[in-house]
């Protein structure tokens, strides 16, 4: 683990250095405060920090406050001082240090208060990565691996929300595999979830880099396209379309086509959000209609589509796509 030294002494920098180096930890060293500050707020920061309490520049408290008034991970901060009052030693604690020790110290102290800083930051480490799972797990879906339908309509309300600012165009995909019911009833759901996988890794594919897609429920699949016209969306639902059609999915004795049908809406100022779902998901129900593996754009006519919205069923994936 890489520990940071911050001392104006040389001799005692040099005495950390080859201490912390026996134990076989990576050593980064600063004469005073404003470079050890630089150091903790870069890239690949260390964890664990000695710090002299007197120095140039920031001192070893103005440096705790300055650390944990930002934003890096935590750093295990170490004060090491000349000095022991006690007035000093509660200073340091409540501008945000973890321990304390006075110079000169002993070898054997200065590593056990170094390996308790390591496991309260390799615990730290643990905690971050088991929130980033569960984090994961709430907003994605577990047979494909792409944002569910909580994690794709963050992103499309982000969208909007930016779209609506900046005044830039923004589309939606609405797309649902053809006869899906067909593919469950014929091969079994684990088929069935293994289609949706492969399709979940084609898609993309079709899709600009700063593009999103989520499975939205079921079969269907929602894309949002930031900065994207009514026609930029066709191109991409074209494509869409076109990377799954043209390819046949196989899996051991398994082997037929699959085609998806694609609905596209352009969101326009002042439309709601269930407004631009539900035009897209009637755009996706003509191109049902029409015979599927097509991709159809949302009618422009606010009246069709209220006609439309009260005749059809819900925003939801069904077994009779």
């Amino acid at each position: 683990m890489k520990v940071l030294v911050a001392d104006d002494s040389t001799i005692y920098r040099e005495t950390l250095k080859g201490l912390l180096l026996s134990w076989h930890y990576e050593v980064v060293l600063a004469s005073d405060g404003d470079e050890a500050m630089a150091i903790l707020s870069g890239q690949d920061a260390p964890r664990l920090a000695l710090l002299d309490s007197v120095m140039p520049g920031l001192s070893g408290p103005e440096l705790c406050q300055a650390v944990r008034a930002g934003h890096q991970a935590y750093t295990y901060i170490i004060l090491l001082s000349s000095r022991g009052e006690e007035d000093d030693v509660a200073h340091g604690f409540e501008v945000g240090a973890d321990d304390y020790l006075c110079k000169p110290f002993k070898e054997f102290e200065l590593r056990a208060r170094l390996r308790a800083g390591e496991r309260i930051v390799r615990a730290q480490e643990d905690l971050m990565r088991a929130q980033d799972a569960l984090r994961f797990q709430a907003t994605h879906d577990s047979v494909t691996q792409l944002p569910n339908r909580r994690g794709i309509m963050e992103v499309l309300k982000r969208e909007l929300h930016r779209s609506s600012r900046s005044q830039e165009p923004l589309s939606i995909c609405m797309a649902d595999l053809d006869h899906f019911k067909r593919v469950n009833d014929a091969h079994g759901h684990l088929v069935g979830d293994e289609v949706l996988r492969w399709v979940a890794t084609l898609m993309p594919g079709a899709l600009r880099q700063y593009d999103a897609i989520g499975r939205y429920g079921g079969e269907e699949f929602l894309v949002v396209l930031p900065g994207c016209s009514e026609t930029c969306a066709l191109e991409v639902g074209e494509r869409l379309r076109q990377r799954v059609a043209n390819t046949v999915f196989s899996s051991g004795p398994a082997k037929f086509p699959v085609t998806m049908s694609v609905g596209v809406c352009q969101w326009h100022s002042g439309m709601a959000i269930d407004e631009l779902l539900n035009r897209a998901d009637q755009a996706l129900y003509r191109a049902k209609d029409l015979g599927r593996n097509r991709v159809e754009l949302a009618s422009h006519s606010e009246r069709e589509s209220k006609i439309k919205a009260h005749s059809s069923a819900p925003t939801t994936a069904t077994s009779t796509k």
